[in-house]
């Protein structure tokens, strides 16, 4: 809803991340439908759920999510070039999925995209584990109607969530860490109930900070698109 200068978004308690806040990815997919440019979003703070906020420009190409006057995401219009690996089949990636970690012990067990603890229909359930034969990790994905539009494809947001979590599962061992910044890019919105894949791996680390690539592929497995995270681990407690 256009408001004012700006734009008033709202995330739904159905996409969230942590408890009580936004999943990242579905966050920044929603900043990028209502501006419809490929963006940077940093991460400031967690971002409220069932939450009045207004997206507001802040220079040229720049643009600032905030509730009330706290400041929760910056966004930066952008392009994005990432080396895409290969992926695997469909099969294949289901496959991978009996090796995701997040069965063995979940940070945030009911996080929209990769929450264990959500129900088919519910939560996409993109359980991202080892690929045979390589670097990445990989998903089956099976988008349900209740992530379309009218014209039967999935709605950008929910293919920039897609792009989020298999990231961080793409570090294989990294502590519970947050989405700190992420790029997303859509070449075109995949299909309700069409078989997709969706792959992860890790492009470098630098200290606390880890950078990971993402990309969703429909059942020709042909890119539809890719994202470039960045994770970050908290700081360690000091006693």
């Amino acid at each position: 809803m256009i408001h004012g200068d700006g734009i008033q978004l709202s995330v739904d308690a159905r996409f969230c991340g942590p408890p009580g806040a936004a999943n990242g990815g579905y966050l920044c997919g929603l900043i990028g439908a209502a501006l419809q440019r490929t963006l940077t979003v940093r991460l400031n703070r967690p971002v409220p759920l069932e939450t009045s906020l207004d997206l507001l420009p802040a220079g040229e190409d720049e643009w600032r999510l905030q509730h009330g006057a706290e400041v929760l995401a910056q966004a930066r219009a952008t392009t994005l070039s990432l080396d895409v690996p290969k992926p695997p089949t469909y099969v294949e990636a289901l496959d991978a999925s009996l090796h995701y970690l997040g069965f063995e012990g979940h940070p945030y067990p009911r996080c929209f995209v990769c929450g264990p603890d959500r129900a088919k229909h519910d939560g996409l359930r993109l359980f991202a584990g080892a690929a045979e034969g390589g670097p990445i990790v990989a998903a089956g994905w099976l988008p349900d109607a209740s992530l379309g539009g009218a014209d039967g494809k999935v709605a950008p947001e929910f293919m920039s969530a897609a792009l989020d979590c298999p990231g961080f599962f793409a570090l294989r061992g990294v502590r519970p860490s947050l989405l700190g910044e992420f790029t997303s890019h859509i070449d075109r919105c995949v299909h309700v109930d069409e078989p997709c894949v969706v792959i992860g791996w890790r492009i470098g680390s630098h200290g606390r900070k880890h950078e990971v690539g993402t990309a969703v592929f429909d059942e020709d497995l042909e890119r539809c698109g890719y994202a470039r995270g960045v994770w970050i681990e908290p700081r360690p407690l000091v006693e």
